[in-house]
């Protein structure tokens, strides 16, 4: 995907690093916008090897149009007109599979998708805010992420309660977002409320609305519509995409674009409309919806595809012909009375906060996360001790003889991979769950991948280390290991370790996969190669040598070994009960047939280190090519 102008090379672009003052206005421009994509179908493979062109399918094709401070603009047509397409364009997020072309400017200078994203607000289709937390938590985040850097927390937090009250959300302020079908929250008119407030803390001088009526009733809609044509009359510039709109919500926009198999067939006053789609023996019926009646003229009816193209065409080629498209296609002469006031578009960081700054914000909003969810807390900790003590029981005091010494090694073994599987599948949902979150939050540039990452493992990291020496501990009374206390000071090392490699494992895992569905079916096949290789099911001096080298990546093989050394390092003298069998008489004897050596301690602990921080850096880099190439 490439703008003509998103990469002009001006050193004039790179000269201001200040923000827009709130008192600027936006005449945003486009011209030209071609937007073509190859064609999917069966025969694209062999048109390749027989040497023919693939066919190119255009989506837009020369699309121009212009918002003006204090407009409130529609874009409006039927399914596959091509609104929806254009705004993305307009926002610089249209699909890496695309190929866009053509000229977007402010005040008639060119603009890239960075600054634009510095000084406009992007009220999105699909409303996505953390459930748990309330109206205003939500809202203090954005405030903390999002307003100007050295602004002081209490303006931040008087500017929130501005918007809520210019927006009527103070009533339900303390009131959960809430989860569909989990946890009940505020209504749908609410949450797109919520949505715009989040939007306008930073009072933005362009505001991009998509479809923000979609799901509501008309009443709802219209207090939506008049939300957004409220920020048209303070001067700001408002472009929307609308659907199905009330005649009442019609009336209410400036002015209004038709769209029609990709091209414009109209834009200007909503009142003027009639007037030009009149010329073609159209005129809306005095009870009809008048968006209705513009739509359904540019719509393809089904058995009547030709007809109604060439309909299409004659309308859009007429409006390319008039006075209106003429001049805007004369950009020279174009908005030249604001460009004193705004002077030139600058090339600024991408992020308003500071890397510490959106790391508060981002582990704030995630340990709050986590202590709101107090069912999933009390989940897992019930889910530890129950387990724990299962384990327990099963293998409870036992005896330091022939029999105990294998039930001793079962239940260690038994205990790293309960370990592995339980942090592996509490943490696999946290980032599918909040992908589509963190893409658009990402992209807004409220904060960095890595900020995201790190805050988010760093609030999740408490209650596992509280959970992996809960169960062990719990274990270790239970069964009778290594009584001294050192040793189970030991095991909590090595059990800790492994919960952290597993709650990793999950995280890349989570990150890989776009689905929560898709990363629960991954795990265990995922898991099950490094835990036969753990030294317990088989010896790992009888592997083969073509594999041998894959024990070296287990954790079980690591843990398996660091957890045998603690428990039978010292121990001198095992009972043999039973005459005629193979009985180990110490500690160094067990090690032994395990082929483990009691000097490997301290590297199997670097080696679980090192593992951890490896798994991490995946977990990140996975996260971070999905943030790169929009990956949902």
């Amino acid at each position: 995907m490439s703008f003509s102008t998103t990469e002009v090379d001006d050193p004039t672009l790179t000269q201001q690093s200040s923000a827009l003052s709130l008192d600027d206005h936006i005449i945003y421009t486009w011209l030209g916008v071609t937007v073509t994509c190859n064609v999917s179908n069966s025969h694209k493979l062999s048109c390749k090897l027989k040497g023919k062109p693939v066919v190119k399918k255009t989506l837009l094709r020369d699309v121009y149009g212009e918002a003006r401070p204090g407009e409130l603009l529609a874009i409006m047509g039927s399914s596959g007109a091509g609104k929806t397409t254009l705004l993305n364009c307009l926002t610089f997020r249209s699909d890496r599979k695309l190929d866009v072309s053509g000229f977007m400017m402010i005040n008639g200078l060119p603009v890239t998708s960075r600054s634009l994203t510095s000084i406009c607000g992007y009220v999105q289709q699909v409303d996505l805010f953390i459930g748990t937390l309330t109206v205003k938590e939500s809202l203090i985040f954005h405030a903390m992420l999002r307003m100007e850097k050295g602004m002081p927390f209490e303006k931040r937090v008087a500017r929130t309660e501005e918007v809520m009250r210019e927006l009527n959300l103070k009533k339900c302020e303390n009131t959960v977002v809430g989860i569909p079908g989990k946890l009940k929250g505020i209504s749908g008119g609410e949450m797109k409320r919520l949505a715009f407030a989040a939007e306008m803390l930073t009072d933005p001088p362009i505001l991009f609305c998509d479809e923000p009526t979609s799901g509501l009733d008309s009443f709802m809609a219209q207090n939506v519509v008049s939300v957004m044509k409220e920020m048209a009359r303070k001067g700001k510039t408002v472009i929307s995409t609308i659907h199905q709109p009330s005649s009442q919500v019609y009336g209410m926009f400036d002015k209004v674009l038709f769209m029609a198999e990709g091209k414009v067939a109209y834009l200007g006053s909503q009142a003027l409309a009639g007037t030009f789609f009149k010329n073609f023996g159209a005129m809306c019926p005095s009870h009809h919806n008048p968006a209705d009646y513009y739509v359904n003229l540019l719509a393809v009816a089904p058995g009547k595809e030709e007809q109604c193209r060439r309909k299409i065409s004659t309308i859009c080629e007429a409006f390319s012909n008039s006075q209106v498209a003429m001049e805007l296609r004369d950009i020279g002469k174009r908005d030249k009375m604001y460009n004193e006031a705004y002077q030139v578009m600058k090339k600024i960081s991408k992020y308003r906060a500071k890397w510490y700054s959106q790391f508060v914000a981002v582990f704030w909003r995630s340990w709050i996360s986590v202590l709101k969810d107090p069912t999933a807390l009390k989940a897992k900790l019930i889910q530890t001790i129950i387990v724990a003590l299962i384990v327990g029981l099963v293998y409870f005091q036992q005896n330091m003889d022939q029999d105990g010494v294998m039930n001793i090694n079962g239940a260690i073994f038994v205990s790293l991979a309960n370990m592995t599987f339980q942090n592996m599948f509490a943490v696999i949902h946290v980032f599918c769950g909040e992908l589509p979150i963190f893409m658009r939050e990402h992209t807004n540039g409220m904060y960095r991948t890595d900020v995201y990452f790190i805050a988010k493992v760093l609030a999740e990291l408490p209650m596992f280390l509280t959970l992996s020496t809960m169960y062990t501990i719990i274990v270790y009374y239970m069964i009778g290991f290594n009584s001294q206390l050192e040793r189970m000071l030991g095991a909590v090392v090595v059990m800790v370790l492994v919960g952290n490699i597993s709650t990793a494992l999950g995280y890349f895992i989570s990150c890989a996969c776009a689905s929560i569905s898709v990363a629960l079916s991954l795990a265990p096949p995922i898991v099950i190669p490094f835990l036969l290789f753990g030294g317990f099911f088989l010896n790992t001096g009888s592997i083969p040598n073509y594999l041998s080298w894959f024990q070296y990546l287990s954790w079980f093989k690591y843990g398996n070994e660091a957890m045998m050394i603690n428990q039978w390092k010292g121990v001198k003298n095992i009972a043999c009960t039973k005459v005629g069998t193979t009985c180990p008489k110490n500690g160094m004897v067990i090690l032994k047939t395990l082929n483990f050596d009691e000097k490997n301690y301290y590297f199997d602990l670097l080696m679980l280190v090192v593992l951890m921080i490896a798994l991490q850096l995946g977990a990140f880099f996975m996260l971070f090519l999905r943030s790169i190439f929009k990956l949902v």
